[in-house]
């Protein structure tokens, strides 16, 4: 189970954004395949609770499918950014078709930030959307979409695995529900307790 993305990784593709470089106590809270009519709402009332902002990396399908969903994440000045418009695979995906999938996601946000769908892009895909995106990857991967452990080892993944600068991933998903709806306002709390923000990414 890979928490923490490799050295590796970060080492061979630099200009993607793997962590925040802060001096202060700065944790980077991102929320991946929203908006959901069910899920994103009960997410922004926690994230509301305990005055954190976030990052919403939405696919446009469900933008489309949920636009006042959307418009909430908006209004609540929370950050949003490109997640293609069909969660597409960039591995899986030839350059043109993935292109035009990000353009036509992008018709409905405006968002210099973009996320890859699972992490899998291609360094061709990095070189070309380098120029007008920031990449946004991650430091620290939640696991709250896996089925497999519990809520409880969730939370204990996140906590232990999280230090200032992070960008730690979670889903505003169905899927993801009943992990991430437990873990959210406990890590909140825990990190709130420690004098941590939970500032945007710009």
């Amino acid at each position: 189970m890979k928490v923490q993305t490799p050295f590796i990784a970060r080492l061979f593709y630099p200009s993607l954004l793997w962590k925040i470089d802060t001096a202060s106590k700065e944790i980077f809270l991102t929320f991946d395949d929203g908006p959901h009519p069910e899920i994103t709402p009960k997410v922004l009332n926690i994230l509301n609770h305990f005055n954190a902002k976030a990052s919403f990396f939405c696919v446009g399908e469900n933008i489309f499918k949920f636009p006042d969903v959307f418009k909430e994440i908006v209004r609540q000045n929370h950050v949003t950014g490109n997640h293609t418009y069909n969660h597409l695979n960039g591995w899986k995906t030839e350059n043109g078709e993935y292109f035009d999938n990000i353009e036509k996601c992008g018709e409905f946000l405006n968002t210099g930030l973009f996320r890859p769908p699972y992490g899998k892009i291609k360094p061709s895909q990095i070189s070309y959307l380098k120029r007008k995106h920031k990449i946004v990857m991650w430091s620290v991967l939640s696991y709250d979409f896996s089925n497999k452990i519990s809520k409880e080892r969730c939370f204990d993944i996140a906590v232990k695995n999280t230090v200032k600068g992070s960008i730690i991933v979670f889903h505003d998903s169905e899927k993801a529900a009943r992990n991430m709806l437990y873990v959210l306002p406990r890590f909140l709390e825990h990190f709130s307790n420690l004098g941590y923000k939970f500032p945007v990414i710009l």
